[in-house]
């Protein structure tokens, strides 16, 4: 077996404008953001901060934006190829089936697609039975789980997750994040989200961003367990902080 490429972290260094045809308007920044590589971190912060554009800073900006600065992998190499990204948009390609949905991406490059895999990862999500449903038929949650897992099965170095777990009841929510940690154990992964319990059971390393900057949050070592005391105090104290960013 060919050994894995170690893997990178991220850094992110200046500002974030709307184009110069909208007044070349500051949406984020100025700012420096360091994300250690294979490790879990957590991006929460008031809405409307700019959390969904650092994001997107490291997959080629969108139009309408501009960047003065860096995003870039620890490598030194621009992120293009090796960063997968779940939007909140789950983006999904409304005149295929759930399993073709999921290994979309091999089909564009040319590549073949592995279908034992991505059957395995909708069994993972909770989809087993849905794969030969046209997507559009799915609900909003299990949409958005599909979109969990044609992220998970492009196996990029780099993970970007923009509130992939909000459309899901608890229970289903709690099931699919432990996946999601499983399965991408050891990657670097950046998650942004609203939820300061999502946050606290899931996370590696914590960061709240407003419109001053970054602050990192202390994470203590604990079970993952939604019900594990160190993780309902992180919790409150999560959302003590955003009280106050908002």
């Amino acid at each position: 077996m060919t050994a894995r490429a170690p893997v990178p972290g991220l850094s992110f260094e200046g500002s974030v404008f709307a184009d110069a045809r909208t007044g070349a308007r500051r949406l984020l920044g100025p700012l420096s953001l360091t994300v250690t590589a294979g490790r879990w971190t957590c991006l929460l912060g008031p809405s409307g901060v700019g959390k969904s554009t650092l994001l997107q800073a490291f997959t080629g900006l969108p139009d309408g934006l501009r960047m003065d600065g860096s995003a870039v992998l620890d490598t030194g190499a621009q992120p293009l190829g090796q960063v997968a990204l779940m939007a909140q948009d789950a983006g999904l390609l409304p005149w295929l089936s759930a399993l073709q949905n999921v290994w979309i991406g091999s089909r564009l490059r040319g590549e073949r697609p592995d279908h034992a895999r991505a059957k395995a990862l909708l069994e993972q999500v909770g989809l087993g039975a849905q794969g030969a449903q046209n997507c559009t038929r799915l609900s909003g949650g299990q949409q958005q789980r599909l979109a969990l897992a044609r992220t998970l099965y492009e196996d990029r170095p780099v993970v970007l997750l923009d509130e992939p777990f909000s459309a899901l009841d608890v229970a289903t929510r709690l099931r699919v994040q432990d996946v999601a940690r499983d399965l991408l154990s050891g990657r670097t992964v950046l998650h942004v989200t609203h939820d300061p319990a999502e946050a606290a059971r899931i996370a590696d390393d914590i960061l709240i961003l407003d419109h001053s900057g970054l602050t990192p949050v202390s994470v203590p070592q604990h079970s993952k367990q939604a019900d594990d005391p160190k993780v309902q105090a992180l919790t409150s104290d999560l959302t003590r902080l955003l009280l106050e960013a908002a």
